[in-house]
């Protein structure tokens, strides 16, 4: 309250989705816009409906009688529907993910096309992301830069994964779980290049936030007997151009064929190493080959 008025008042939405980022730990790093957004659309939505209850109470701004709609990757689906019925019906959704901004590594995507593609407004009230605080602190260049989202889980898809992003001459982010880092790092080490620059950015904004500088060896030998907790964005300095020989080529095909058939293993090696692709698909035919 301020002179004895609310501080973000409520002022009427044009109908449409309004995409609203949230902090990823300071509740303090809101943006007055996204604030005025949830002050006024006419439905809530959001990945965790308690996490959106509670910055709201943080921030003085009542629920009232609004819906407030649980929307997240199990259900998204379902509820987008609904959600683009009262879009169609003239009401403006608010949608925030739990922490973060939408779409990036976070629900919303199959809700954003579906507006999109009735042909209503879709709107950002941009704001915290994780990838792009990591960027700001890791100290790598950022001129070029790939954001991959998590790395598969399972080995083998992992491995392939960290090789088509190993021809790429720009800065890598990624995010990974704290389970999985150890064997995350040495996967990296093994197919990136051990002396690759890199910072390790865990628990940004929040109480116990941590930079972890080096090269992915020297990083890799930090945590090595840690027990990490809290959100992980690794940032990976890019590499020197290489040339591609045969052999590289033919091991990213023999990671590729693990987990794909021929004909998708030899797209996902040709695009990797900007090959043509009909010469990776004989390659990868003379590898099946009893």
């Amino acid at each position: 309250m301020a002179g004895g008025k609310t501080v973000h008042e409520v002022t009427p939405l044009a109908p449409g989705l309004y995409l609203v980022a949230t902090p990823i730990g300071a509740a303090r790093d809101i943006t007055l816009r996204a604030l005025d957004v949830l002050a006024s659309a006419d439905v809530l939505a959001a990945e965790d409906t308690r996490t959106l209850r509670h910055l709201m109470e943080i921030h003085g701004i009542a629920l009232g009688n609004r819906p407030l709609v649980a929307c997240h990757d199990h259900n998204e689906a379902q509820t987008s529907p609904r959600l683009v019925q009262a879009i169609a019906e003239g009401k403006s959704v608010a949608y925030a993910s739990e922490a973060g901004t939408p779409m990036v590594s976070d629900p919303g995507f199959p809700l954003a096309r579906a507006v999109i593609a009735v042909g209503q407004k879709v709107t950002a009230a941009p704001g915290p992301s994780a990838a792009l605080c990591a960027l700001m602190v890791a100290g790598l260049p950022t001129d070029r830069f790939v954001f991959a989202g998590f790395p598969p889980s399972q080995k083998s898809a992992r491995r392939s994964f960290l090789q088509e992003l190993a021809a790429i001459e720009a800065t890598l982010v990624l995010y990974e779980s704290p389970k999985r880092i150890n064997q995350m790092l040495q996967d990296c080490c093994e197919i990136l290049g051990d002396g690759r620059t890199m910072a390790l950015c865990r628990e940004l904004t929040k109480r116990f936030e941590e930079v972890i500088r080096g090269s992915l060896a020297e990083v890799r030998q930090a945590i090595a007997d840690r027990d990490l907790k809290g959100e992980i964005v690794l940032v990976i300095g890019r590499g020197a151009a290489v040339a591609v020989d045969a052999a590289t080529i033919g091991a990213a095909l023999y990671r590729a064929l693990e987990e794909m058939s021929v004909k998708d293993a030899a797209a996902a090696v040709a695009e990797a190493f900007d090959l043509p692709r009909r010469e990776v698909y004989q390659m990868a035919l003379q590898r099946t080959k009893p």
